[in-house]
């Protein structure tokens, strides 16, 4: 997880702390095409108090972790249960409902032209990072982990960072998931879902980034 600072660029920021993408929505602050700025030159220009956006910000990390459960097992179920899952149920809807709108609507300036091929592209990815996780990773930390659980978790964070790219490559297909006027059911239904299924994937790895590996990292090290 980054560290919220005024120096770091909202990019970044929206692509580890969830929440935060929905928080620069509301403010008018460009995180996309626009998201190599600083969160305190970003606050200036949206006319906010970059002390009070960095606040806010923080807030969110405190959030997301307190709404998981603490001990190992119980956090290992509650990220298969919570998030593995439903990653793998809503993009089986939110592909087809994707290329729909591309096919439908392609010709529109504001089409979401190249979402079905990012989500696709997410889908493989997740879907061989949450394998090897259930299958591996996950049962080695219910054993209480191991000396040579280093190297697989830092496999597992750098795939964090595969998909932190895919989702930006998601915000800036749909501008920022911002639906133009007049959008139709499907697009906006899209829209609505993908907001969800990205602020949950961001909490996904928030936790275990964050959580999780630290635990197992530490004794990795000591070892």
């Amino acid at each position: 997880m980054i560290e919220i600072t005024p120096d770091k660029p909202v990019s970044a920021i929206s692509a580890t702390l969830p929440g935060a993408a929905e928080l620069f929505r509301r403010a008018g602050i460009n995180f996309c095409c626009g998201g190599h700025v600083t969160l305190a030159d970003a606050a200036t220009e949206a006319g906010l108090s970059p002390e009070a956006l960095v606040a806010d910000l923080k807030a969110l990390v405190a959030a997301a972790r307190r709404d998981a459960p603490e001990e190992t097992g119980l956090l290992i179920e509650h990220l298969i249960n919570r998030y593995h899952l439903v990653h793998r149920s809503e993009l089986e809807w939110l592909i087809p409902l994707a290329q729909k709108v591309e096919r439908v609507h392609g010709d529109s300036p504001n089409a979401p032209n190249g979402l079905a091929n990012a989500l696709i592209a997410l889908r493989e990815e997740l879907e061989s990072h949450m394998r090897q996780e259930e299958q591996v990773l996950f049962p080695m930390m219910k054993r209480g982990g191991s000396a040579t659980i280093g190297d697989p978790l830092a496999q597992m964070r750098h795939e964090h960072g595969d998909a932190a790219k895919l989702l930006g490559v998601i915000e800036r297909a749909t501008n920022g998931l911002n639906l133009p006027q007049g959008a139709c059911g499907s697009w906006t239904a899209l829209y609505t879902g993908l907001r969800k299924f990205c602020d949950d994937l961001v909490t996904h790895m928030l936790l275990e980034d964050a959580v999780l590996f630290p635990r197992f990292e530490q004794k990795a090290a000591s070892a």
